[in-house]
């Protein structure tokens, strides 16, 4: 008998993602853009309507909202393009070209913004339709009804919040930079091969298409945040995983000089330890304890209740403590080896200093300064930048409008 608990288990998990997500909110918004040009429009089939809404409706309210208008102004004016040329010349392949050309220039002066290539994409696809239309208006009324569908659709069907698939990929990330220090730490340890340290260094550089892809979901999530009525307080939350991330990107590239330097040491040291024994078990040390301070750091920053962050938040104190203190004594035995042999004592100091950076780059009480800045920061650059849309999302939060249980029920 076959096996459908891995098939039944992807589906589950791929009905929560965003492209699947998107698919289908895309759908219901066309359908039903649809139905609703074909009670208004003349049209026999108003295909136009759903071609807008599937432009229009976006995988986060934000992104409807802030590239809906400009859409729109794609969409129509590359219809009316089309409307005009399909009643004076017609389509031909000099008609055609003529059409790519004005779109692409008009599109310029209709504030389209990236969506200029839109406007000759529409302006072409309408043409067909448009010259065997009744009336070029209803072509524009299509339109219209397609772009307030989509935007009201977004409006009323809120897109979900994508933080937890941002929290995962950060967590993920966390993990692999926590599994290469605990890697590193046991290789300070004995004689080590250069092609063993640079394959630790080509890891450490791998951790860099890691953090686009993490950058790129968190974005995503940032966006389902903004003006999203199930969220109360989208700033402070936007603010604690960009922060965040920004702090681990910063240890994945002294990670990364990190490996530089031992891969240095290797070469230098082919046929002996690359440290003594106390003092390479003491930076063993002190890398097992940065491993979990980074693991614990990510789970710090993407867990929103309150038991499980101040969990997490004594676990990050704790390994920090521990790793300051076995740097301590590595940093002494370290300056007695130099000492007796002054081989390559400026790794050994470099060495240490990037062990300080994770450190400090970690630290409990500066993140939280930090923090308190990016937020005052933050908050002074929305009201400036948008000060009624502000007033308004004050009065909604004062009147009670939006989800009670709290934005971390709503993570998915």
């Amino acid at each position: 008998m076959p096996d459908i608990t891995d098939p039944l288990t992807t589906l589950v998990r791929r009905h929560r993602e965003p492209a699947v997500v998107q698919a289908v909110r895309s759908t219901l918004a066309a359908v039903i853009s649809y139905v609703v040009a074909l009670q208004l429009s003349n049209e026999p089939a108003p295909l136009t309507a759903p071609l807008t809404a599937l432009l229009v409706v976006q995988v986060t309210l934000y992104s409807t909202l802030t590239t809906g208008i400009r859409r729109v102004n794609s969409v129509v004016a590359g219809v009316l393009i089309a409307i005009g040329f399909s009643a004076l010349v017609g389509l031909t392949w000099w008609s055609l070209g003529l059409i790519i050309l004005a779109s692409l220039v008009i599109g310029r002066f209709v504030r389209a913004g990236e969506f200029v290539p839109e406007v000759a994409i529409s302006a072409m696809l309408v043409l067909g339709v448009t010259r065997v239309a009744e009336t070029a208006w209803d072509r524009v009324l299509e339109t219209l009804i397609g772009a307030i569908v989509g935007l009201l659709f977004d409006v009323l069907f809120v897109p979900p919040v994508w933080v937890q698939p941002a929290s995962q990929a950060i967590e993920h990330l966390s993990r692999r930079m926590g599994q290469l220090l605990q890697r590193v730490g046991d290789e300070v340890c004995g004689h080590t091969p250069v092609a063993e340290a640079a394959a630790r260094l080509h890891e450490a550089r791998r951790l860099d298409h890691d953090i686009v892809q993490v950058d790129a979901s968190l974005r995503q999530a940032e966006d389902s945040l903004r003006l999203n009525p199930r969220v109360k307080e989208g700033l402070l939350f936007r603010v604690v995983l960009r922060t965040g991330l920004d702090a681990l990107e910063i240890t994945a590239v002294v990670l990364r000089v990190i490996c530089r330097t031992l891969t240095d040491l290797a070469k230098e040291r082919t046929q002996e330890p690359m440290f003594p024994d106390e003092v390479a078990e003491s930076l063993q040390d002190v890398f097992r304890h940065l491993a979990r301070a980074v693991e614990s750091f990510a789970v710090l920053i993407t867990t929103q209740v309150s038991a499980n962050a101040e969990k997490a938040e004594d676990r990050l104190v704790r390994e920090l403590a521990a790793g300051r203190a076995s740097r301590d004594r590595a940093a002494h035995l370290l300056l007695e080896s130099v000492r007796r042999h002054p081989r390559q004592w400026q790794l050994h100091g470099a060495l240490l200093a990037e062990m300080d950076r994770i450190l400090d780059e970690l630290d409990v009480e500066k993140r939280t300064e930090r923090l308190a800045e990016e937020l005052d920061r933050a908050a002074a650059e929305q009201r400036d930048r948008h000060p009624l849309l502000h007033k308004a999302q004050r009065r909604l939060r004062s009147s009670g409008y939006g989800w009670r249980r709290g934005w971390f029920n709503n993570r998915d």
